[in-house]
């Protein structure tokens, strides 16, 4: 008898002792050591794996590389393969006793993440992808199974116990699988988010996210070594009662919570953390029937409806799970995967050999589709080498296979539990493979076919009278929204000059997984948004085609921008470019605040503003927003508005009094435009010598100019000849010698006015501004901007300040009108957009 029991209870593995006591330390005066401590070791743990995380992301950022790479980096090198090596370091930072506390809070944050994930999906996505997106996501995982299975077939499977058709399932989903939040990231930094490659991809990979939840979870059920495969099918049966249970009786609960609670008004204490609760529940119940309690944390995270609850959860749970306690899955992940197990080069060419066959397979199997439905064989394989792209659900696979004793046999080893490692270290080192050459690849192989679109009406001042007018309003949030509805009325569309708006709404892309997913606006109008990015806009969306259905003469096509804020102004360039816009409105970084000052909300919307202005295709607007009129909606026959224009000279001052030459003919504006015009007492100081070669007063014989001078003469002599007969234009010129008295003219207009509207004035140093861009804030708004946009300014009137697109060089002479044939494609390979003021005596554009 003592014999079977000393069998029993003889084990190999390392027996840990758990003192229930040593949770926190006394100190370290009374000779403790917080690191004998659970507590202050696992919040050590914590830090280390979020520093080395985050210092990983910034190394890997300029490879484009997402952050599931360093994720999963931080935790290889905090594991055995790197820093483990070191023995003292393992026994010390990471020892035995700390795993069980580790990978619990990891599970933890794992089980919320997966509920986000669920919370985040629109399900009714997927029957809206068509054929071709099914075709291409269930192609793309039928050929890795049937490597997989082939790979195993070869190999030889030695594990008695094991079902082969289970070691297929688990290998077969590790390989297949395509990570949808990831992909998204990768698109969007390769600007392939918009295209029809990256929807076809993005929902190609909803789609096999989806298959792969339900494969893993029939893999685990079926993962019932010891006993018959009866209790497989008791806990498929469990599953799918749990599944039914949370579709008839949980969502109707939660719609119910809903439906309580008024719109508008904030969400019940309790209503969430019942929800959170949930959660748990939902975890605990799917592991006790068999499957992994992630599968039921997602399930319940699905049943939640679409709407304010969803974004509440989001807002209350994302940042801190995914940027807290994911990693600590990953470094989890890291801390199980031995590099140095891998031995031998016949192991490591097995390595090189999955990736291979891996990567070839979901190549092939899309391209066999993409080729079917007519697709280009390039996009098709690019397709393929984008399904390739792993991350979080390809981790639990893996996870969960070691975790359920699955030896998912590859090679030959005399040692089981050493095999284990190896080949959990080998999936590992595949996943990361696999997902890191994707940009670097696609990047460098795939450019889109660039259409240079050539038109010749990039300014406002070159339009033609009778012809459209199309405008790309940027919206960086909804506050912008009425100020520039109000600005776009005040433009005057007509039967005879019609306008074409491009509202594009602008959302940085970030990590977050909610940011991604307002790419899918395949939705119902009137569902509920999936969370504030959307929800925002939604709000710009709609309001706009408000004013589109009370305005004439107004089509308004609304569009979003997810990018990076570094790269966000190659979004509007192109997007500028590609639908032949004349003339781009941007918000100012600062807003006003209650007292009337001015307060930046951002000041990554300055850097975008700076960028757009450089490299617009067109002309472009900065708005200072106070308010214009403060009305949300406004008749046409409504529109009130005093608009002055100040004209000083230069292509950026002759642009805005085209645009307020526009606004003139609208019967609700009255326009005053002041040009000021250099005094007798100003010659001296303009041709005084000087011997600094840096000296700013050298420049102004650019200003005065006769070429500059003729331009704006002959521009002012047939404005006011427009004018002549128009009583609601007023024109006037005032004398001034220095920049002082510009300053008091300008202070002197009076406070009925609602809108200035300015040229930015860029390479323009005048004398009549001398001394006002010494104490310039925001250099970007020219100098009498800056002032009209500050603080001291008048409170209650915004400020438009005006760039004109001054030409591309030498090719710009065989730029098109968009009425006329374009010429070959040809001629525009060398075409380099410089939207900056030409040296003095070349030509600005060409006639």
């Amino acid at each position: 008898m003592g014999d079977v029991v000393s069998s029993v209870n003889r084990t190999d593995d390392p027996i840990v002792c758990y003192s229930p006591t040593m949770i926190t330390t006394n100190g370290i005066w009374q000779g403790d050591n917080p690191l004998d401590y659970s507590l202050p070791l696992f919040i050590l743990q914590l830090t280390l794996v979020v520093v080395i995380t985050r210092l990983l992301v910034f190394i890997l950022k300029p490879l484009r590389q997402p952050r599931v790479i360093s994720e999963i980096l931080g935790g290889i090198l905090l594991g055995p393969s790197v820093l483990g090596q070191n023995l003292h370091w393992a026994n010390t930072i990471f020892p035995l006793r700390s795993v069980m506390v580790l990978e619990t809070m990891a599970n933890v944050g794992l089980l919320y993440f997966l509920f986000l994930v669920g919370v985040e999906m629109d399900i009714t996505v997927i029957w809206k992808t068509g054929k071709k997106a099914i075709a291409i996501a269930i192609s793309g995982m039928i050929l890795p199974f049937i490597i997989g299975c082939a790979f195993s077939l070869i190999l030889g499977h030695e594990d008695k116990q094991l079902n082969q058709g289970t070691y297929v399932l688990f290998l077969g989903v590790a390989l297949s699988v395509t990570a949808f939040p990831v992909l998204a990231r990768i698109l969007a930094e390769l600007k392939l988010l918009n295209t029809e490659l990256g929807r076809m991809a993005m929902s190609s990979a909803l789609i096999n996210d989806m298959c792969a939840w339900i494969l893993l979870a029939v893999a685990i059920a079926l993962a019932e070594n010891e006993s018959s495969s009866l209790a497989s099918l008791w806990v498929i049966l469990s599953s799918a009662a749990f599944v039914a249970v949370c579709i008839f009786v949980v969502r109707p609960i939660i719609s119910w919570m809903v439906r309580r609670t008024p719109e508008g008004e904030t969400f019940s204490e309790f209503y969430i953390c019942l929800i959170l609760t949930g959660v748990m529940i939902s975890g605990f119940v799917t592991d006790a029937i068999g499957t992994h309690s992630v599968f039921g944390a997602f399930i319940f995270g699905l049943v939640i409806p679409n709407g304010q609850l969803g974004v509440t959860l989001i807002e209350k749970l994302e940042d801190f799970v995914s940027g807290l306690l994911l990693p600590l899955f990953f470094a989890i992940s890291g801390l199980k995967t031995d590099v140095t197990k891998i031995n031998g080069a016949l192991t490591w060419g097995a390595l090189f050999l999955v990736i291979v066959l891996a990567c070839a397979g979901k190549i092939a199997g899309t391209l066999v589709v993409a080729l079917f439905y007519q697709m280009p064989l390039r996009e098709g394989t690019v397709l393929g080498l984008l399904m390739n792209t792993k991350g979080l659900v390809e981790m639990i696979v893996l996870n969960v296979g070691k975790d359920q004793h699955v030896r998912r046999i590859m090679f030959t080893c005399s040692v089981a539990e050493v095999l284990d490692d190896e080949t959990f270290a080998i999936m590992v080192i595949v996943a990361l493979a696999m997902t890191s050459i994707i940009s670097p690849i696609v990047t460098h192989t795939y450019k889109p076919a660039r259409r240079f679109i050539p038109y010749k009406r990039r300014t406002i001042e070159r339009l033609k009278p009778d012809g459209e007018l199309r405008m790309l309003a940027c919206i960086h949030t909804p506050r912008n929204v009425p100020t520039i509805i109000n600005l776009l009325e005040a433009s005057h569309p007509s039967k005879k000059s019609p306008i074409c708006i491009y509202v594009l709404h602008l959302v940085e892309l970030t990590g977050r997984a909610s940011a991604m997913l307002i790419v899918h606006n395949t939705r119902k109008s009137g569902r509920p948004a999936l969370n504030r990015t959307q929800a925002q806009s939604d709000h710009i969306i709609n309001a706009f085609e408000n004013y589109e259905q009370h305005a004439t003469c107004v089509t308004v096509q609304p569009l979003t921008a997810i990018s990076p804020y570094s790269t966000m102004h190659e979004d509007i360039s192109s997007l500028a470019e590609d639908k032949r816009v004349a003339f781009i409105i941007i918000p100012f970084h600062k807003q006003q605040t209650v007292d009337g000052g001015m307060e930046a909300t951002n000041p990554a919307f300055r850097a975008v503003n700076q960028n757009v202005l450089a490299n617009a295709p067109c002309s472009v607007g900065i708005l200072v927003d106070r308010g214009l009129n403060g009305s949300t909606r406004l008749a046409a026959s409504q529109v009130s508005h005093h608009i002055v224009v100040l004209f000083f000279g230069g292509p950026d001052d002759r642009e805005a009094l085209s645009y307020a030459g526009r606004m003139s003919e609208h019967p609700g504006i009255c326009l005053t435009v002041m040009r000021f015009i250099p005094g007798d007492d100003i010659v001296e100081s303009t041709v005084q010598p000087s011997n600094d070669p840096n000296d700013p007063r050298i420049l102004t014989v650019v200003t005065d100019s006769d070429r500059e001078k003729q331009l704006d003469e002959e521009f002012i002599n047939d404005f006011r000849m427009k004018i002549s007969n128009d009583e609601s234009v007023v024109y006037a010129e005032k004398t001034v010698n220095n920049g002082e008295e510009t300053v008091a003219v300008i202070r002197s207009i009076e406070s009925i006015h609602d809108l200035f509207i300015v040229g930015r004035g860029q390479g323009m140093i005048s004398p009549l501004t001398a001394g006002l861009t010494d104490w310039s804030e925001c250099p970007e708004l020219g100098a009498i901007g800056d002032m009209l946009a500050s603080s001291d300014f008048a409170a209650t009137v915004s400020v438009l300040v005006i760039q004109q697109y001054v030409g591309v060089g030498p090719q710009e002479e065989g730029v098109g009108s968009p009425d006329s044939p374009a010429p070959p494609v040809d001629q525009y390979n060398s075409f380099q957009q410089v939207n900056r003021r030409t040296p003095r005596g070349s030509n600005i554009y060409s006639p």
